[in-house]
């Protein structure tokens, strides 16, 4: 058993774990991160573009930039539920944003550990402070809820603002405003343009991550928040059977978001982001098994990936060729806004 210290049940048969499926989770990654990073070039060319006035080569500003305005997308996810209209401001990230809500609610959060950028970062900074520790550090209880309940406040926040606070004119009216058009502007040079103090903030939150594992998913991200609720009504579920189960506690210990598997019938947290590492790590076989639909449908982890990564994608694919994808907003509206974000003068309405 590789020196793995387990109870065991001499009727049940024991396997060393086997057919991990974290490589393929990790290449699922940095694809991912491949292709925002090909768009941030595609995008920052634009902005060159858009720039010198005498480019003789046009250059096509990539829709899925707007994957990072996550905000605007649920104003424009409002205003499409009251009128039914797509805006032609940002409808390919109207479109990433409905994907995302569909992909958690299908496959848990599947988005952040397959597919988030942001994710995968955070996931090689808990990798190295395992490596610095040599062990996984989790604030206690009565730190680690109140931290946790954080990304909840602030998701509330933008909930009550766009959903209650905003009247459907008020929402009309900030889709037009050049402060929304000029959005991913303003995104890129939170990136290129850094202030001292957002500066410090990301080292901070660097620094805490290699303390505590997923410290910005697990306590500030409201988009994780989000899909952590979706979390709640998804037919997917990890079950384990008690009866097959040894009480080995690997599973637990190979969870990134510290859920106690084995104390449970089946995972239901917010927190479970469906890496599978659990599964993976589990050494007694259909003990811990992916099931669908209340639990009459079961799925390997292979397939149920697979699924994922065809859902998301295909979703990206469908959009780009049939739409809504391409906005509207022509090169001499942008070439007017753009100088406006440059020097600092676009306030928001």
């Amino acid at each position: 058993m590789n020196n793995l210290n387990i109870h065991t049940n001499p009727e049940t048969q024991i396997e060393p774990p086997k057919n991990s499926i974290q490589k393929y989770r990790f290449f699922s990654q940095l694809f991912s991160v491949a292709i925002n990073i090909w768009i941030g070039i595609e995008f920052y060319l634009f902005v060159l573009y858009l720039q010198d006035k005498n480019a003789l080569e046009k250059v096509v500003r990539p829709p899925g930039v707007e994957a990072w305005l996550p905000i605007g997308s649920f104003v424009s996810l409002r205003n499409y539920l009251e009128t039914g209209v797509v805006n032609n401001i940002h409808p390919a990230g109207m479109m990433i944003f409905i994907t995302v809500l569909l992909t958690a609610f299908f496959f848990k959060k599947g988005f952040c550990s397959w597919i988030c950028p942001v994710g995968f970062i955070e996931e090689m900074l808990g990798d190295l402070s395992d490596k610095l520790f040599k062990r996984r550090i989790k604030p206690p209880k009565w730190l680690d809820y109140p931290l946790r309940s954080l990304k909840y406040i602030i998701l509330i926040f933008f909930m009550y603002t766009i959903l209650i606070a905003m009247s459907s004119l008020a929402i009309e009216n900030f889709i037009v405003t050049d402060y929304n058009i000029a959005s991913d502007f303003l995104m890129m040079q939170f990136f290129t343009n850094i202030s001292p103090f957002a500066l410090k903030v990301v080292i901070g939150l660097v620094l805490f991550s290699l303390v505590i594992r997923g410290f910005w998913c697990r306590y500030l991200c409201p988009y994780g928040a989000l899909l952590g609720l979706l979390n709640f009504i998804s037919p997917t579920r990890i079950v384990r059977n008690e009866k097959s189960c040894i009480d080995c506690s690997s599973c637990t210990a190979a969870c990134p978001s510290f859920i106690k598997v084995e104390k449970v019938k089946e995972v239901y947290s917010d927190e479970c982001t469906g890496c599978m590492a659990c599964i993976d790590n589990c050494p007694v076989e259909k003990t811990l098994e992916i099931k669908i639909v209340k639990k009459s449908l079961t799925l390997n982890k292979a397939k149920w990936a697979a699924l994922l990564m065809l859902f998301f994608w295909g979703s990206m694919l469908g959009y780009k060729y049939f739409g809504p994808w391409q906005n509207q907003v022509s090169d001499s509206e942008y070439r007017r806004v753009l100088p406006i974000v440059e020097k600092g003068q676009m306030s928001h309405p």
